[in-house]
């Protein structure tokens, strides 16, 4: 059995439909049977000891969470091998690990509130605050529980910003992933706000809409729209070249909790407390499909409890064929985007947040006790034409794919209407 600090776990793989057109699951999809929280606490007290926030950086060298009790702990990625279970998942990182942890020590950042929100960036030298010359470094954004952000710089430990503003806890943080250092927050305070921290972390914007707590908020890869989840059975789309409501996504029929853009902005997916995962077109506002979690159990033991497969959290993969959830009934899910029921599965307890690895293989998960988990997710060899749909799709929206002079099975295809 796990010893102390330990979880173990066995994911077990559903089979794949026959005839399956884009042969997702080139090797079985079983993945990591024995996992480590990323470090063992050493404290007494259960109170604030949540991980409410677990984050990677975009080049992948660089490891965050909320591990409770006002603190953030930063490690270098890779993990020491040691503290993976199979080092011949991690054959291909090891001459990258090295690059990444040359100078690189894993540090702890004490931010003074109860640490709810976080998000890296890469901070382009020239912009640097310091007026550093040098290659560009990475900052990370921490959304504590006065309202407060505070913004650190990742190779130090530095603060470089205290943002205020907020009048409550800053639940979720997003960069835009240009790399022009806007950061979007949300808030108790039933507001999103924009922040620029090229011009010394100026706030450009408020949003305002929500009637209920924000409890997320992600931007597009392509900069243009950003989606914010309330305690609200909508979700809002926002402009991020106007800053102004683009529509309401209505469809959920309990609070929405988190949301998620894929890779080439073409899809949304939203995950609430309804059970349920749907899966827009952000530029027509179409319902593409709905990935209901069922209890894997006799539903006679769920009977008398409606919420035990409520959504936590809802993440795509880097290659965009994948989905990773984590729900109130003890599992995490990994869905193929064109089935409507997990391909792998994973029991996990008290779970709270997931997040893929930058360039794959990985998923990490927090809990309500202040851990993180790791775990091994499929690699994909994604098929020549789902790299040419993201490609496309990448600059071309909705509409310019429909008014494209092609047969209307392939403009099904590039809109994900099929796959």
């Amino acid at each position: 059995g796990p010893g102390p600090g330990e979880a173990q776990a066995r994911f077990r793989p559903r089979p794949e439909p026959a005839g399956d057109p884009l042969s997702l699951c080139p090797e079985e999809p079983v993945l990591l049977a024995e996992l480590k929280p990323g470090r063992p606490q050493q404290y007494d007290w259960k109170s604030s000891c949540e991980t409410w926030s677990v984050a990677f950086s975009s080049d992948g060298a660089w490891f965050a969470w909320s591990q409770g009790h006002c603190l953030v702990k930063l490690i270098p990625w890779p993990l020491q091998e040691a503290e993976l279970c199979r080092a011949s998942e991690c054959k291909s990182h090891k001459a990258e690990a090295k690059r990444s942890r040359a100078g690189a020590k894993e540090k702890t950042l004490e931010c003074g509130q109860i640490v709810w929100g976080l998000a890296f960036s890469a901070w382009p030298a020239a912009r640097h605050p310091d007026g550093a010359a040098g290659l560009c470094c990475q900052v990370l954004a921490t959304g504590l529980n006065d309202g407060q952000i505070k913004v650190w710089e990742v190779q130090t430990g530095h603060l470089l910003f205290s943002l205020l503003g907020h009048q409550d806890v800053v639940r979720d943080l997003s960069f835009a992933p240009n790399g022009s250092l806007i950061l979007v927050s949300a808030s108790r305070d039933r507001t999103l706000r924009v922040w620029d921290l090229s011009r010394d972390g100026r706030q450009v914007q408020v949003l305002t809409g929500h009637v209920q707590w924000v409890y997320c908020c992600s931007i597009s890869p392509d900069c243009s729209m950003l989606c914010s989840a309330a305690g609200e059975k909508s979700a809002l789309l926002w402009s991020m070249r106007s800053y102004t409501l683009i529509r309401k996504l209505e469809g959920h029929q309990s609070s929405v909790v988190s949301c998620d853009f894929s890779p080439d902005s073409a899809l949304l997916v939203t995950a609430s407390y309804d059970t349920c995962v749907i899966m827009w077109d952000p530029y027509t506002g179409e319902q593409l499909r709905t990935l209901r979690h069922v209890p894997l159990h006799s539903a006679l033991e769920y009977s008398s409890d409606v919420h035990t497969s409520s959504l936590r959290s809802v993440c795509f993969s880097p290659e965009g064929l994948y989905l990773a959830t984590v729900a109130d009934d003890r599992l995490l899910r990994i869905w193929a985007l064109e089935l409507r029921s997990p391909v792998a599965f994973a029991p996990m307890t008290n779970g709270l947040c997931c997040m893929y690895f930058p360039h794959g293989g990985f998923i990490a998960t927090g809990t309500r006790d202040g851990h993180v988990q790791f775990w091994t997710a499929p690699r994909v060899l994604s098929s020549l034409k789902h790299l040419c749909r993201k490609a496309l799709r990448t600059f071309l929206t909705t509409y310019q794919v429909l008014a494209l002079p092609i047969p209307r099975k392939l403009k099904e295809f590039l809109t994900y209407r099929t796959f």
